[in-house]
């Protein structure tokens, strides 16, 4: 296969790649001037919405679409992207008289958002529009225009879309994120869109679902010599071993370093019973409680490890830091 000669790449090269960004850095700051009660108006449309928003957009724009109605889905606002040229073809039938539309234009004047207009207005439909030219047809038709026009284009021949589609972008966000702080999505609602992430396994893990239960679980009952008890260590591999009455109530807890500490003093393994060696009252944590507070606890106390219980105050399970360390919680 034949290679082509690569252009050098030079000094001019770099300058025109700080250009780029100078100009979409601009852009974007030049819609902070522009935002007035139409973009209120256009939370309102949202925020009293029945149904959910559409996003919609042709070539370039369509892709921000995309991404804006992918945004807002994530942060509290129930959202998905139909192809207007698509739309005209069935999938208009996606969109119902309850939801809102957002188009996206640059503008305007994309006929397949314009062909479906009609029909929308028809069924009583919302429209926000986003465009570069408020006397745009798209725009004179909405319900609420967003103006996200843009001084120059970035691409040095001012043809392909740069720094409007950036604008356009960065508008979307705004309304998301002023979306999310109106309905008071917090950081727990946004792990629920997002469990697959480390903040999902941060916020929505418990306990329980990290936790030596049953047959794992170390325990054993408090007349058991400390040999008994380190044997049940052993075989579990925990480093630590709770010591527990009849009724499973928590009397104690004998972990590597009560061991390290215990063989400082004159003792006979075999003949010493647990209960003179553990520590009483040891630290607990229910089993329905975060992961997260179980990191956060154990930071506080310095400690490895904690017992678990149940909503009865019994022993339910044990787990250390490497448990957290392996679920991505810490």
């Amino acid at each position: 296969m034949t290679t082509l000669p690569q252009p050098p790449l030079t000094s001019k090269s770099l300058e025109l790649a700080k250009q780029v960004l100078l100009i979409e850095a601009q852009a974007v700051e030049a819609l902070i001037a522009r935002l007035d009660g139409e973009f209120i108006r256009a939370l309102q449309l949202i925020l009293h919405c029945r149904g959910r928003v559409v996003v919609s957009g042709m070539g370039k724009s369509g892709h921000i679409a995309r991404k804006i109605a992918a945004t807002l889905a994530s942060t509290g606002t129930p959202a998905f992207f139909v192809h207007p040229g698509e739309a005209s073809h069935g999938d208009l039938g996606m969109i119902a008289h309850d939801d809102v539309l957002i188009a996206l234009s640059n503008s305007g004047e994309s006929s397949e958002l314009l062909a479906i207009v009609p029909l929308l207005k028809r069924r009583g439909t919302q429209l926000i529009s986003m465009t570069g030219r408020p006397a745009s047809t798209l725009a004179r038709e909405a319900d609420v225009h967003l103006d996200a026009s843009v001084a120059q284009e970035a691409c040095p021949l001012g043809l392909a879309p740069t720094a409007s589609t950036t604008a356009a972008l960065a508008l979307g966000d705004a309304l998301a994120v002023a979306l999310l702080d109106a309905r008071g999505f917090g950081s727990e609602d946004f792990a629920l869109t997002h469990p697959g992430g480390a903040l999902g396994r941060r916020l929505l893990v418990r306990v329980k679902d990290l936790m030596h239960s049953g047959d794992a679980l170390p325990k054993v009952a408090h007349d058991v010599s400390l040999a008994e008890a380190l044997l049940e260590m052993t075989r579990k591999g925990l480093g630590m071993t709770a010591i527990v009455d009849e009724q499973q109530r928590i009397l104690g807890l004998f972990t590597d370093g009560d061991l390290r500490r215990a063989l400082n003093s004159p003792l006979d393994i075999h003949s010493t019973p647990i209960d003179r060696v553990m520590t009483r009252n040891p630290r607990t944590i229910g089993e329905d409680k975060l992961a997260a507070e179980a990191v956060q606890f154990m930071e506080q106390f310095n400690i490895n490890g904690l017992l678990a219980t149940d909503a009865d105050g019994r022993l339910s399970g044990a787990l250390n830091m490497h448990d957290l360390l392996r679920a991505g919680v810490v």
